[in-house]
C-alpha cells in the first residue's frame, strides 16, 4: 500500500446533542458519549487518517448539500426516528457514492427489526428460541409458546425496555408486560421462550467468508444486578452490576460457531457482536445481533471483548477500517502502517 492521507468523516449521534433537545436518558441510551467520539477520532488520526467530525444525519445532509465529500465515512450513527433509522445514513452515503464502514442499509434495516431477523435466522436453520410478535393485546390470545417467556421491544437496543418484568411466567404477566411495553415504546413486542442457561456475547470482525470471531465473553450478573436479565440498568451500570469473563470452554466455542453462522447469514460487515444464550441443556441459541456495536473503549461490549482477548482498541479500529477499505478496493490509498495494526 502506498502512503496517502485519506479524509475520513465521522458520523454519530451524540448524547449531549439530544440531551440539549430535551430527550430523556433512556431515549438517548443508544447514542454516544463525547468520550467515545474523542477515542475514535484520536485513534483514526494515530492510524494515519485525516478526520472530520460530522455528527448526526441532519449535519450530514447540510454538509453534502454544501458540496463536502470524504474518502470514506466512519459511521456509528444509530438514528432517532423510524424503523429504518440505522439505515438512513448508509442509504444517504450510497446515494452520493461515498464509502463507509459497517453494514449496508438492507442489513441495518433488517437487524433493527428483531422479529424479522429471527425469521431469517430460523430459515437459515440456526437455533433461536421460538417466538411471536405482539402488535396488540388481542395477539396474546394466540400465544402457544411455552412459559417462561421473555418480552422486549422489537426495534430497540442497549437493553431498552428490558427489566426484571421481561421474564414472564404466566398469561397475566404476559398481558401486563406487553401492555406496558406497547404503551411506552409504541412498537410491537417480541415475545420468545426464555432460555435459562449461560449468556455470551461474541465479537466478530470481517465480512462473509472472511469474517472471524475474535473473542467470546460470558455475561455474569452480580448479586446487586437485576435478576435473570441483561437489562437496560444492568448495561448502563455494568461496571458495578456485571462481570464479563473471557470464555473458551466447549459451550463458549459452540456459541462462537452459532454467532459466526448468524453473522454470515445476515450479511453483516466489518465488525460487531452477536448475543447468544443457552437452553437448559447447554445448547447455544441466537438472541440478536448488533452490527453497529458500541465503541466506548472501556464501557462497550465489543472493546471489552477485545481487551479481554488481548486486542487493543487501536487494533480493533484498524481492522474495521482495513475491512471497509478492502470492500471498496481502496487499500492502495490507505496509510502504509494500517495493515500492521490489524487483528491477525
Amino acid at each position: 500500500m502506498t502512503s496517502k492521507a485519506m479524509r475520513v468523516g465521522i458520523t454519530y449521534d451524540l448524547r449531549d446533542d439530544y440531551r440539549a433537545m430535551g430527550y430523556d436518558e433512556e431515549a438517548i441510551a443508544e447514542f454516544d458519549s463525547i468520550e467515545t467520539i474523542n477515542a475514535i477520532d484520536t485513534t483514526l488520526q494515530q492510524l494515519g487518517f485525516i478526520t472530520e467530525r460530522i455528527g448526526h444525519i441532519k449535519h450530514l445532509v447540510s454538509r453534502l448539500a454544501s458540496g463536502q465529500r470524504w474518502d470514506i465515512v466512519f459511521n456509528i450513527a444509530e438514528g432517532m426516528h423510524g424503523i429504518g433509522r440505522e439505515a438512513q445514513i448508509p442509504a444517504l452515503l450510497d446515494a452520493y457514492t461515498i464509502p463507509y464502514t459497517f453494514s449496508n442499509p438492507l442489513v441495518l434495516a433488517l437487524t433493527l427489526n428483531k422479529a424479522m431477523t429471527k425469521q431469517v435466522i430460523r430459515d437459515s436453520n440456526i437455533p433461536t428460541p421460538p417466538f411471536m410478535l405482539v402488535t396488540g393485546i388481542d395477539d396474546i390470545q394466540r400465544c402457544s409458546l411455552a412459559y417462561p417467556l421473555f418480552a422486549k421491544p422489537y426495534a430497540e437496543g442497549t437493553g431498552k425496555g428490558i427489566t426484571a418484568s421481561s421474564v414472564i411466567r404466566d398469561a397475566g404477566e404476559l398481558e401486563s408486560t406487553c401492555t406496558q411495553l406497547l404503551k411506552k415504546y409504541k412498537q410491537p413486542v417480541l415475545v420468545e421462550e426464555y432460555l435459562p442457561g449461560r449468556e455470551f456475547t461474541v465479537g466478530i470482525v470481517g465480512s462473509g467468508n472472511n469474517a472471524k470471531t475474535i473473542g467470546t465473553i460470558e455475561i455474569i450478573l452480580l448479586d446487586n444486578a437485576e435478576k435473570d436479565v441483561y437489562s437496560f440498568i444492568n448495561k448502563e451500570q455494568c461496571e458495578e452490576r456485571v462481570e464479563y469473563r473471557l470464555a473458551g470452554d466447549i459451550t463458549a466455542q459452540k456459541s462462537a460457531d452459532v454467532a459466526l453462522e448468524a453473522w454470515r447469514a445476515l450479511g453483516c460487515l466489518d465488525a460487531g457482536r452477536v448475543d447468544i444464550k443457552c437452553d437448559s441443556s447447554g445448547n447455544p441459541h441466537f438472541l440478536e445481533v448488533n452490527p453497529l456495536a458500541g465503541l466506548h473503549p472501556t464501557h462497550s461490549d465489543l472493546p471489552i471483548i477485545c481487551s479481554k482477548a488481548g486486542i487493543s482498541y487501536q487494533q480493533l479500529l484498524a481492522t474495521i477500517m482495513y475491512n471497509a477499505l478492502a470492500r471498496y478496493n481502496l487499500l492502495d490509498n490507505a496509510p502504509q502502517k494500517l495493515s500492521s495494526f490489524t487483528i491477525k
